[in-house]
């Protein structure tokens, strides 16, 4: 049995779908009024519980060999914090895991968690990899890089797909290796199949490093017109943006994050998603062509 921590989420559903298409039993830890009817109706085992209710972790762990968890605070509010989720929750569900004899740990983190980050999420997943480490289980760690899925619907496609200009922080000219979530749930699912590899970090990435302009012009190339592009300070506030984003794009613009994956994409058997080929495919998904650039 798998538990599945996350599973409501974004990334979490696509893993827990991967596991059950793959004939793996998989339990789902989820809360009152969370959406999970389609992953019950493919398979899953849900089980009602939260991160902050260490006896309900330790329910939901019963019977399981291998805890895969996604789970952070990033897209809630009120009482789901970095510190009641991402540190705390995680460290509950670790002991509740390891309580229960739980044999294997696969935690999915984010590219650059440390200890020692000034950031507080990324700080807290950094000190969640060191009870992973320390917890006596076998364990997988992924840091993915940014995901395609995330900050470029955001800041790009929304916008192109509403006709409107997109707003770059900074000349939008820095690298990153943008992951596609279908990707990272890949990797998961090899990690799951494969527990000879345990005790190891995969830092995950796209097959190739892409700046803002390179987003912005494979919309462009898929919708087939141009797309408008302003530019602002980083530091500058802009009007229709939560002021986290902004703040973390401009941190952006301060780095690359250029990975060279190697031979990691076929040892897990993954086929790494091409910027282009996502961008294709969010359009489709997204109903074509909503929109043509605005007069004006």
């Amino acid at each position: 049995m798998i538990l599945v921590v996350g599973a409501t989420g974004q990334l979490g559903g696509l893993i827990a779908s991967s596991l059950i298409n793959k004939g793996f039993q998989v339990r789902i830890l989820v809360r009152e009024g969370s959406a999970y009817e389609a992953l019950v109706g493919a398979g899953a085992e849900p089980m009602v519980g939260d991160l902050k209710d260490p006896a309900s972790l330790a329910a939901a762990c019963a019977d399981v060999d291998t805890v895969v968890t996604t789970a952070n605070s990033s897209a809630r509010g009120g009482e789901d914090t970095v510190d009641s989720v991402d540190r705390f929750g995680n460290r509950n569900l670790i002991q509740a895991a390891s309580n229960a004899g739980v044999h294997r740990f696969i935690f999915v983190s984010n590219l650059g968690a440390s200890p020692e980050s000034l950031n507080p999420f990324m700080a807290a997943k950094g000190q969640t990899e060191e009870l992973v480490r320390n917890s006596g289980m076998s364990w997988t760690i992924i840091q993915p890089n940014l995901f395609m899925d995330k900050m470029p619907v955001l800041v790009v496609g929304v916008p192109a797909l509403e006709g409107q200009p997109v707003t770059l922080v900074g000349e939008g000219k820095r690298q990153h290796s943008l992951v596609a979530m279908r990707d990272a749930a890949q990797y998961v699912l090899g990690a799951v199949e494969h527990p000879e590899r345990d005790g190891q970090l995969l830092v995950i990435g796209g097959p190739e490093p892409v700046s803002w302009h390179d987003v912005v012009t494979a919309f462009e190339l898929e919708l087939g017109h141009r797309i408008p592009v302003q530019t602002v300070p980083p530091g500058q506030p802009i009007a229709g943006m939560p002021d986290l984003l902004s703040g973390f794009l401009a941190l952006l613009e301060t780095y690359d994050s250029r990975l060279d994956m190697g031979d990691l994409p076929a040892r897990y058997g993954v086929v790494p998603t091409t910027l282009r080929a996502w961008v294709h495919d969010f359009v489709q998904e997204s109903g074509g062509l909503r929109g043509l650039p605005k007069a004006g």
